[in-house]
């Protein structure tokens, strides 16, 4: 069976039959032969080169198009995209060097595979028009101009396409000549000196002008625009006369830790580093995802993205080597303490060495070459403090966080960052500090534990709205997976208000002021949070689609097949999850899955926590092992993170990584990861390939055009939200709290006093060299008049357990004595917000 070749090189994934992909040197998605297996309706280019649910998308593959959708899903043309910055493509421009000289490569375009990104450019045609000899002559032409002398035979063939120009060349009478007649050209001395010096200006052509306008301009244009660089050459730097270096697919980059890796990136994205200016925002992760130096648009750019889970909070599942070190653990709390109690082997401190090696810079560049274009990453409150009673390793992790962030700005790739852990647990699952109970905004100490965590979601925002960060981290989580069936709807939605506020207040209103506000769906199904707080400014809803946590078997086969046939009935599933998320899209706002797996059965070590067991019904041995899967249960798979990523739209693939058991030396969650996947095949090379897999399969939907209400992109309205949200979400703490014994007097709750030690603010890292001193690296703090203090216990009270207080017994009476009843802690005053765009 033949797959068919793109019409047009612009558009590697529309179709026009009897060309064999093989000519292009593209990837097929083997598992869709459009003019086999999919049928007659879903070769249109609404199927084939978009999503069956999204509109007015401008990740078409390679020839990046708009189209305009009307609501019902009907074309009403197609719109030119704005044009990338002005800049050639770096991808074959090699920076790197040492001792002040520049090591480049030998016009390395000429021999790389070509991409769709690369087809049809300056350097193609190249390589199309040389003749055998290596000369840049018309195939037909002889050395001394003449016409050519072929014979109609040659012509004949030449005509109807069954011989090579270069063929006819050779066989060309033309061609032939004797030496005594005229010595070739290329025989002369003094010619092949013309020729290399020659060579040599092209050479040195080619590298200084696609320099210049990749990173020179671009940089000292917006350095002095924003960013406040310094003067080019204030540092003196092997690389480049700025300072910056960059590169493209093929080319070498010097990582922060002094070693070197080849870049591979198919899609057209190049890295930035640069140390005159460490804020540097022009890199890119692919041809069709925007700069960071360039504005995101939510309904047109599309997210695709992967978490990097278990690096900074700690899941037995994805780290199995840690827990399985020291039996009892089941979370990082009781990790934690088991791990500080082994002073021979270093301590608490062994997880400073994972922070350090668990994701390296490489991880980072490869997710980039993956053709994603965003990264989660999720982390812990300890990264601002922990409190004395409680047993994690303190502050030590945010410098590594910062130099995820920072890798992040080298490869173009913007991050979701997502506050993971809130103090007393918002789910009781082992991924939010300790396991067991829920004591945030539930129980004896859920308004208190509310308290602290405003206040680290307060010092976060204030860090990540500097104006180095704000590029980098375009989406804040602010609380992982908080369970509303325990906690309750109108609790929630009432600490959601006042997080809203306080963030606001700090960044101030409307596009361009500070991030994306993230809030999970709490497990309760995207349509309970339609008209959710309408006309606050940019809040998203996360959802995290899972089927391995559903309680139910899951043993349905994925081993049937290769195309359509592939994944039996769940890529049809994963389909189903289309039309929920655009009406969404509708009906609240952005919307994003935080995570998704191909994970559809919970096999996995650990995967439901130490010493759990599965649900599965069968033995899971198959799906802790990938070595023993053929190449139609990796088809299986991959239809199904196909279908998945189709329906989804802008998704975070949970995780990148999952770390060897120690008993076996391998990864024995396989299904987890997405670095495995691409490895072995299950993965998709291009999460392009997912668009119009769910019409392929007859599944379809609703459809979102693409166009969101002002107010829910930081346009106008944004930040007035509708009064009878206010009156109904606006005291806090909530009126009534979930958990507390019967009769309980809600008055009587413990509170923090805001009168203790000063705000820790977070630290900005250190470069080595050091930047000029006209840049700014900021000093963690956004809002200068932000002044208030951390919260603290009140001195001559006395507490319950923050992690376990559900079942503690209720204080009887106020403490201190002399305060003053709040209804369980400090009321806020909700006032208009300011017109959108506006600063305090």
């Amino acid at each position: 069976m033949t797959t068919s070749r793109p019409q047009s090189l612009a558009d590697p994934f529309s179709t026009a039959p009897n060309t064999p992909v093989a000519e292009t040197g593209l990837l097929p998605r083997t598992q869709h032969p459009p003019s086999v297996d999919r049928p007659a309706s879903s070769l249109t280019a609404a199927e084939t080169a978009r999503s069956s649910f999204a509109t007015n998308d401008n990740v078409t593959p390679a020839n990046d198009l708009h189209e305009n959708v009307d609501p019902q899903g009907a074309n009403v043309g197609q719109v030119q995209s704005p044009a990338p910055s002005e800049s050639p493509d770096p991808a074959t421009i090699s920076l790197s060097g040492s001792n002040g000289v520049l090591e480049l490569p030998a016009v390395s375009f000429l021999d790389q595979v070509q991409t769709p990104e690369m087809m049809d450019t300056p350097q193609d045609s190249v390589v199309r028009s040389q003749s055998a000899d290596g000369l840049n002559t018309a195939p037909l032409v002889p050395m001394d101009g003449s016409p050519s002398a072929a014979s109609p035979e040659v012509e004949a063939k030449l005509e109807e396409g069954t011989t090579s120009a270069d063929e006819a060349l050779a066989l060309s009478p033309s061609s032939v000549g004797s030496e005594k007649e005229r010595k070739p050209f290329f025989r002369r001395r003094f010619a092949w000196i013309i020729l290399l010096l020659l060579a040599l200006v092209i050479v040195a052509l080619a590298v200084v002008l696609p320099v210049y306008f990749t990173v020179i301009k671009p940089h000292n244009s917006s350095a002095s625009a924003t960013e406040g660089s310094g003067s080019p050459g204030t540092i003196p730097n092997p690389g480049s006369p700025s300072g910056a270096t960059s590169g493209g697919n093929g080319s070498t980059v010097l990582s922060s830790d002094g070693s070197t890796f080849t870049y591979i990136n198919p899609f057209g994205g190049y890295w930035v580093s640069d140390p005159n200016n460490p804020f540097n925002n022009d890199a890119r992760p692919n041809s069709w995802t925007p700069p960071l130096n360039t504005s995101w648009t939510w309904g047109q750019d599309k997210v695709y993205g992967v978490n990097l889970g278990g690096l900074f909070v700690l899941e037995p599942f994805i780290t199995p080597s840690l827990y399985q070190q020291y039996p009892g653990s089941v979370d990082e709390w009781t990790l934690s303490t088991l791990m500080a109690a082994d002073t021979a082997n270093g301590g608490l401190n062994q997880l400073e060495n994972h922070y350090n090696t668990f994701i390296t810079e490489q991880d980072i560049a490869e997710i980039a070459g993956a053709g994603l274009n965003w990264i989660r990453l999720p982390i812990p409150f300890w990264a601002v403090e922990k409190w004395d009673f409680e047993p994690f390793l303190e502050k030590v992790c945010w410098p590594y966080i910062l130099r995820v962030l920072q890798w992040a700005r080298k490869y173009g790739l913007r991050v979701n960052l997502d506050l993971h852990t809130i103090p007393g647990s918002q789910n009781g699952y082992n991924h939010s500090g300790k396991m067991g109970t829920v004591n945030f905004l539930n129980g004896v100490m859920g308004v208190a534990n509310a308290e602290r965590a405003l206040n680290y979601i307060r010092i976060i925002t204030e860090f990540i709205s500097q104006p180095e960060w704000q590029p980098v981290v375009p989406v804040f989580g602010i609380v992982n997976e908080a369970l509303v069936s325990t906690i309750g709807m109108d609790q929630l939605t009432s600490f959601y208000l006042r997080a809203h506020d306080m963030i606001r207040n700090i960044t101030g209103y409307g596009e361009g002021h500070g991030a994306y506000i993230s809030i999970h769906d709490g497990f309760e199904g995207l349509p309970t949070w339609a008209g959710f707080l309408e006309g606050s400014d940019r809040i998203i809803i996360d959802t995290h689609p899972y089927f391995a946590f559903n309680g139910e078997s899951n043993n349905a086969p994925i081993a049937t097949g290769t195309g359509l046939q592939a994944g039996g009935t769940w890529p049809q599933m994963a389909c189903s999850w289309g039309p929920s998320i655009n009406q969404s899209q509708v009906s609240f706002g952005v919307t994003i899955a935080g995570e998704f797996s191909v994970g559809y059965n919970d096999c996995g070590l650990y995967l439901l926590g130490v010493g759990n067991t599965d649900s599965y019904g069968q033995s899971c041995a198959l799906f802790l092992d990938a070595s023993q899967w053929n190449d139609t249960m990796k088809a299986g798979l991959q239809e199904f993170a196909l279908a998945s990523m189709d329906a989804l739209q802008n998704w975070f693939f949970w995780t990148w990584k999952v770390g060897n058991s120690s008993t076996t030396n391998t990864v024995q969650a396989p299904l987890w990861t997405y670095k495995l996947g691409l490895e072995q095949g299950w993965i998709p090379k291009d999460p392009r390939t997912a668009l119009g897999t769910c019409a392929a399969l007859g599944v379809s939907g609703p459809i979102f055009s693409g166009t969101f209400q002002s107010w829910q992109t930081g346009g106008a309205g944004a930040g007035t939200i509708a009064p009878a949200s206010v009156s109904s979400y606006s005291q806090y703490p909530p009126t009534s709290i979930s958990g507390l014994t019967a009769g309980a007097i809600q008055t009587y709750l413990p509170t923090y006093t805001p009168t203790g030690s000063p705000i820790p603010t977070l630290s900005p890292p250190t470069f080595s060299p050091k930047p000029p001193s006209s840049v700014s690296i900021g000093n963690g703090w956004y809002d200068g008049s932000d002044q208030g203090l951390s919260p603290t216990e009140v001195a001559g009270c006395s507490y319950p357990n923050a992690w376990d207080a559900v079942s503690s017994p209720m204080p009887t009476a106020l403490c201190p004595s002399t305060a003053t009843s709040t209804g369980g802690g400090a009321g806020i005053t909700v006032t208009p917000a300011p017109a959108a765009g506006a600063r305090r």
